[in-house]
């Protein structure tokens, strides 16, 4: 482009012939002229000074917050006083790692990220309600090896485990939960008429209810009948695609980050006693990403009146 430009033709001309704009071509031909062919190498558009850059400081005070108490940027907006997307800003410009693919106890990456544009969302609460299991090894007492290390005086085996049944709505991420010993048709039944209690204490009727393909669930009697008899659809997800429960399996990988794991427990009654309060703060407290950082209830309270 110089050349052509340097031999004599109009820049306006041969910007049309490269296929950039004028401005462009008028740019590189004075870099040429001042600064020869030096000032034809590739240099970093970045500005000298940004002034309305967050402090140092307060991007320092971020990434601590990050670091203790691994959260996303709507909740560390909270702590920090400074606006969730100056908050994600930070973090990216300081390479910061996606929770998902962290660690929840150490913050080390551990595992590679799955994205997806295509995402969906029932439009009032009650329209759809995920279910699942997650599965949890109890806690001796006196603490395990997250309390005492690992050691051979430390052992977790042969105590079992728990079963955490979670429900979570499509739309509202209104959660519930409970913990069982065991994954039986007959207590998923049991989980179910108790979960369309909790939900219709909100107000909610449940119309419809997403879960994997366990036997627990696609061949138990009981589960299918107290379904039918709460006037709740079954649905399945399709084989080998866990993702499309994506709501559920978020609900608990964010339980066990926040909940099951969030500290070092001295029995598994002291985590079992724990839940109920964190469900509450899930519910009524925490900002939630998935809903523009709003809350769960704040989606429950807002609805039209025929389903508040």
């Amino acid at each position: 482009m110089v050349r052509r430009v340097a031999a004599g033709r109009p820049v306006a001309h041969v910007a049309a012939e490269m296929g950039v704009s004028r401005t462009t071509a008028w740019r590189w031909w004075r870099r040429y002229r001042t600064e020869g062919r030096s000032g034809l190498v590739d240099r970093s558009s970045r500005p000298h000074s940004c002034p309305h850059r967050t402090p140092a400081c307060v991007e320092t005070k971020i990434r601590i917050w990050r670091h203790l108490a691994r959260r996303g940027p709507v909740d560390l907006a909270r702590r920090t006083a400074v606006p969730a997307s100056t908050v994600g800003r930070v973090l990216a410009r300081h390479h910061t790692p996606l929770l998902a693919q962290c660690d929840p106890l150490t913050g080390q990456v551990i595992r590679a990220s799955r994205r997806t544009s295509r995402r969906y969302e029932h439009p009032y609460p009650g329209s759809l309600v995920h279910i699942d299991v997650k599965k949890l090894g109890r806690i001796p007492d006196g603490g395990g090896w997250r309390v005492h290390g690992r050691s051979e005086e430390v052992r977790g085996r042969g105590l079992g485990y728990d079963y955490v049944h979670t429900a979570i709505d499509d739309h509202s991420r209104l959660a519930y939960a409970e913990i069982h010993g065991d994954e039986k048709g007959t207590t998923c039944a049991g989980f179910l008429t108790r979960a369309a209690a909790f939900y219709a204490s909100h107000g909610i009727k449940i119309e419809r209810v997403l879960s994997d393909n366990a036997k627990n669930y696609r061949q138990s009697f009981a589960f299918r009948d107290t379904a039918a008899d709460l006037g709740i659809r079954l649905k399945f997800i399709k084989p080998h695609c866990p993702w499309t429960n994506g709501k559920a399996e978020r609900l608990n990988r964010t339980l066990a980050a926040e909940w099951a794991y969030a500290r070092p427990y001295r029995s598994n009654d002291d985590r079992a006693a724990a839940l109920p309060a964190w469900l509450k703060h899930y519910n009524l407290e925490r900002p939630h990403t998935g809903i523009a950082g709003s809350r769960p209830i704040d989606r429950v309270n807002n609805l039209p009146g025929q389903y508040t």
